[in-house]
C-alpha cells in the first residue's frame, strides 16, 4: 500500500499511472475475488433454499408453440430446454438469459410460465417502465389467455377500487401470471403461491427492489428467478459480474428480421431529412424522432422533445405528430403509443423513454438527435425499435457539425455493425462497465480499484482464488477479504 500512496522512484510512479504496478495487481485481484465470493455466497444461500416444485409438463407449452405464427429458433428452443431442466432440478432457478434486441426473449419467458401455472403456482414479470410492462402484458395476454391462463397487469397508475380488485385477484391466486412495474413489490401486494419471478432488464432495478419481490413467496420458499437482458455483455465478463447466476444466451435472430441501414448526417441537412420523412410517411410509413440532452434532467429532456414536436408540427402540417416523454401521465403515454401503433400518428417524437418496450412493425425510420450523448448500447436499443416489419428500415443519427473525433469514432461503430455484442465490447471500453451494465444502482457492487474492462486478464486467476477461499480452512481469510472490500455492502447477498 505504501508503494501506491508514496512511490519511492520514477519507475514506480510510471507503473502506477499505467495500472501495471504489482501492488495494484494484488489489490485488483483481491477486489475482484471479494466481489466474486460475495456473489457465490449469494448463490449458495439461494440454492440451499426450499423451492416450488414445478413439473415441466409441456401440455400448454406445446399448445402455445403450435398456435404461434412463427417457429422458435434453435437458440430459443435450447434456452427453453435449459429453463425446464432448472425447474426439474429441485433447486431454485437463478438464470440470466441474454439476447440481442429482437432475438425473442419474451416468448421464451411466456413459455416458461406455463409449467409454473400447471403446477399450481403464480408467475410474475417485473419490467422497469410502464411502457415495457404494457407491451409485455399485451403479448402475454395474446399468447396465454386463449390457453385459459389469467394474465393481469399491475402498475403505479392503478388506484382506488381498480387497484383493490387487482390485489384481490393476485392474493386469491386467480391471477396466474402478473405483469407489472415497481408497483409489484409494494407491501400491499400479496401472492397466494408465487413460484416464478422474471426480471426484465434487471440492471435497472436496485437490489432492495428485487429482494422485496423475492420475499413475497410463502412457506419459506425461494421462487425460481429468470433474469432477462437485451444489453449484450461478453460471456467472460457476464460470468464474472453475474457469478451467482447460470448463464444462457439467445444468439440467433428470428428469420425475417431485416438489417437496419444506419447513417450519420449533419444538422445542416435537417431540411432534406424533413423532406425524406414526409416522403416516407406519404408512402404509409411511420417515424420515431428521439430527442436527447446531456443534462440528467427530465424537465430539459421534455423541453427538447416539445421544441422538436412544435417544429415538426409546423413544418409538416399534413402529418399527424405525437409526443411522449417522462413527465406525461402514464395514461397519456399509453394513449399516444397506442395511437402510433394504430397508425393514427405518423411521427412519434420521444425521449429515450421508448428505448425498450415499443413494438410497431410499421415504423421504419428511427431518427436520433445528438446521439453522441448516449451510450452505444442505448443507441443500438433504440435502433432495434425499427426493422420489425416488411419495410426497409433506417436509423439516422442527426449530429452537430462540430462533433469531436472521439464522438464520430463511437458513432461509426454503430453505423458499421448490427452486432450488439461487438457494440457492447466497444461501449465497455469507451464508457466503463458501471454505466453500461447499470452496476451503479443502489446497493449494487461498485469497484474501488478494479475495472471490469481493463482487468479482464485477471478473471481466470480470480476464479481460482475464489475457489480456494471457499475451502473451510480459509474461512477466516475469506471473512477478512469480504470485510475489507465489500464491508457493509454485503447486504446484497441477503436472500432471506
Amino acid at each position: 500500500m505504501i508503494d501506491l500512496h508514496s512511490p519511492e522512484n520514477k519507475r514506480d510512479s510510471e507503473l502506477i499511472a499505467q495500472h501495471r504496478h504489482p501492488a495494484q495487481h494484488r489489490f485488483i485481484v483481491e477486489e475482484l475475488a471479494a466481489h466474486r465470493l460475495a456473489l457465490l455466497e449469494r448463490r449458495r444461500q439461494i440454492r440451499s433454499r426450499k423451492t416450488p416444485a414445478i413439473q415441466p409438463v409441456d401440455n400448454l407449452q406445446q399448445q402455445l408453440i403450435r398456435a404461434l405464427q412463427f417457429e422458435l429458433t434453435g437458440a430459443q428452443q435450447r434456452v427453453l430446454g435449459e429453463l425446464m431442466q432448472d425447474f426439474g432440478a429441485g433447486k431454485p432457478m437463478i438464470r440470466l438469459v441474454q439476447g440481442d434486441v429482437g432475438s425473442g426473449k419474451t416468448v421464451v419467458a411466456a413459455l416458461a410460465c406455463l409449467p409454473v401455472v400447471e403446477s399450481g403456482y403464480q408467475a410474475v414479470l417485473m419490467a422497469p417502465t410502464e411502457i415495457l410492462a404494457e407491451q409485455h402484458f399485451q403479448n402475454f395476454s395474446a399468447w396465454l389467455t386463449p390457453l385459459g391462463v389469467t394474465v393481469l397487469n399491475l402498475v403505479g397508475a392503478d388506484k382506488g377500487k381498480k387497484r383493490e380488485q387487482k390485489l384481490s385477484l393476485i392474493a386469491s391466486g386467480e391471477a396466474q401470471v402478473v405483469v407489472g412495474t415497481h408497483a409489484l413489490f409494494q407491501a400491499s401486494v400479496e401472492f397466494k403461491r408465487l413460484g416464478f419471478i422474471i426480471f426484465d432488464e434487471q440492471h435497472r432495478f436496485g437490489v432492495d427492489q428485487r429482494l422485496a419481490l423475492q420475499r413475497k413467496t410463502r412457506d419459506d420458499e425461494m421462487a425460481h428467478q429468470l433474469i432477462m437482458t437485451a444489453t449484450p455483455i461478453p460471456r467472460t465478463m457476464a460470468m464474472s459480474i453475474y457469478a451467482d447466476l447460470d448463464y444462457s444466451q439467445i444468439d440467433e435472430m428470428p428469420p425475417g428480421r431485416k438489417p437496419v441501414t444506419t447513417s450519420i448526417i449533419s444538422e445542416q441537412q435537417r431540411d432534406s431529412l424533413i423532406r425524406r420523412v414526409a416522403g416516407a410517411c406519404a408512402e404509409g410509413g411511420q417515424v420515431y424522432w428521439v430527442c436527447t440532452l446531456i443534462e440528467e434532467s427530465d424537465a430539459l429532456q421534455c423541453e427538447a422533445a416539445e421544441m422538436t414536436y412544435d417544429l415538426l408540427y409546423q413544418q409538416l402540417p399534413q402529418l399527424s405528430v405525437g409526443m411522449v416523454h417522462g413527465r406525461l401521465k402514464p395514461a397519456e403515454k399509453e394513449a399516444t403509443i397506442n395511437a402510433f401503433k394504430n397508425k393514427e400518428i405518423d411521427i412519434l417524437v420521444a425521449t429515450t423513454v421508448i428505448e425498450v418496450g415499443v413494438d410497431v412493425p410499421n415504423a421504419s425510420i428511427m431518427i436520433i438527435e445528438n446521439p453522441e450523448r448516449l451510450g452505444l448500447a442505448q443507441i443500438h436499443q433504440l435502433r432495434g425499435r425499427v426493422g420489425r416489419g416488411a419495410r426497409e428500415s433506417f436509423c439516422i443519427l442527426l449530429v452537430r457539425s462540430n462533433l469531436s473525433e472521439l464522438a464520430r469514432t463511437r458513432l461509426e461503430i454503430i453505423r458499421s455493425t448490427q452486432d450488439g455484442f461487438a457494440i457492447a465490447e466497444k461501449d465497455l471500453e469507451l464508457r466503463g462497465a458501471g454505466e453500461v451494465l447499470g452496476t451503479r444502482q443502489t446497493g449494487e457492487m461498485s469497484f474501488k480499484i478494479a475495472d471490469l474492462m481493463r482487468d479482464q486478464q485477471w478473471f481466470a486467476q480470480v476464479e481460482e482464488l475464489a475457489k480456494l477461499m471457499q475451502l473451510p480452512e480459509n474461512a477466516t481469510i475469506r471473512g477478512e477479504l469480504l470485510r475489507n472490500w465489500i464491508g457493509a455492502r454485503q447486504e446484497y447477498t441477503d436472500v432471506g
